[in-house]
């Protein structure tokens, strides 16, 4: 059974407060009709700060989608490497252990994908296999927990990477007005974040199902509009009620797998707000506690897209995990709109590890030659 191992997650090292942020769009959009509007969202996001890539004086500044696309593959292939050496450490596993990466970003564009830069760069074998995703926004860390159990499934001895890179700030764009755009320049950070997914072993959460929905008529709730200038994120009002519809799906996954949604473990969901954390607890009708290390990311990085899933279950390792076979749930949500939906099993690998393994087998062989 694939093993969903400990995350490693980096954040740049620039910080903007929610305050800073405030004073800003005070600053920048002093005369838009709508600002007061927009402030009183941006204060409701619970975010207290993000890192950002660059200051805030060169991320404000748009030097067009050439320069900032050059930016993201120099910046990926500078911070993605040493994060991907913390998992596989975390994992016990080494690049050449790996046979698949899931390679999820929204923020940015590469062909090939950043992981045929990664397999000549890090040492992994030649035929590992590579499955980059661009086009799931913040549904794309929970779908890539299912892509890569998926994998194990159908290869039970093969063992997965999973690569998530969000340099959102390199989607600010100054002449987008909209308050739907607004909210999302106070809303969004910038991280990187990996895991290791075992088909065998390994400490963490053990996959047993996924599952997918996708909610109707609902394809330009969340969206990109692609001009010369880059990607224009384009944000619904409508989008912090769709907890309504997706409930019902994670309650569904659960029960095809005859479990209650509403009466697990753990909860690891990506959190696009607290309004989706809210309706969330409300229609599932479980504690706002137990979507604890969501809002803890959300409250310290802000929404950092698709490695939210995987920076919320790095929180749940950092508390020390949970007893052994605890039942939980794993959701991201985003474009769409679109839920990506997994189900797991707390395990603790407890097998003695191979050089201690082989110096048992030698004293007992040199216990039962003596004897």
């Amino acid at each position: 059974m694939a093993t969903l191992c400990r995350p490693a997650v980096s954040v740049p090292e620039h910080v903007i407060t929610m305050q800073e942020t405030l004073d800003l769009a005070r600053t920048i959009h002093a005369d838009h009709p709508q600002l007061p509007l927009a402030l009183r969202l941006m204060e409701n996001t619970g975010v207290r700060k993000r890192h950002l890539l660059r200051p805030i004086e060169e991320t404000l500044r748009h030097d067009g989608f050439e320069v900032r696309n050059r930016i993201y593959e120099a910046e990926a292939k500078a911070r993605v490497p040493a994060v991907i050496d913390r998992a596989l450490e975390d994992a016990e596993l080494r690049a050449q252990d790996i046979d698949v990466i899931v390679y999820v970003s929204c923020t940015g564009f590469m062909m090939p994908s950043l992981t045929a830069w990664l397999i000549n760069t890090m040492d992994f074998r030649s035929d590992t296999r590579q499955i980059p995703i661009a086009q799931l926004g913040c549904a794309a860390g929970g779908a890539a927990i299912n892509r890569a159990h998926d994998f194990c499934t159908a290869y039970p001895e093969a063992n997965a990477l999973i690569v998530a890179c969000e340099f959102c700030s390199l989607c600010y764009q100054p002449t987008d007005l909209g308050v739907g755009n607004l909210l999302s320049n106070g809303l969004f950070g910038d991280g990187i974040a990996a895991a290791v997914m075992r088909g065998r072993g390994g400490t963490g959460v053990a996959l047993e199902r996924n599952g997918s929905y996708l909610v109707p008529e609902t394809v330009d709730w969340i969206a990109y509009d692609v001009r010369s200038t880059g990607f224009h994120f384009k944000l619904d009002k409508r989008v912090p009620g769709t907890m309504e519809p997706l409930a019902p799906a994670l309650m569904q996954l659960a029960g095809q797998h005859e479990w209650d949604a509403t009466d697990l473990d753990f909860y690891i969901i990506h959190a696009g707000g607290p309004r989706i954390l809210d309706d969330l607890s409300k229609y599932l009708k479980v504690p706002a506690e137990a979507f604890r290390f969501s809002r803890a990311t959300l409250t310290e990085y802000g929404n950092i897209a698709s490695a939210v899933v995987l920076d919320a279950l790095r929180r749940l390792f950092d508390e020390g995990g949970v007893e052994d076979t605890a039942r939980g749930l794993l959701a991201g949500f985003g474009p769409g709109i679109t839920a990506e939906m997994s189900l797991g099993r707390w395990t603790v690998d407890d097998r003695v590890p191979d050089t201690a393994s082989a110096l048992v087998s030698d004293l007992v062989e040199e216990t039962s030659r003596v004897g």
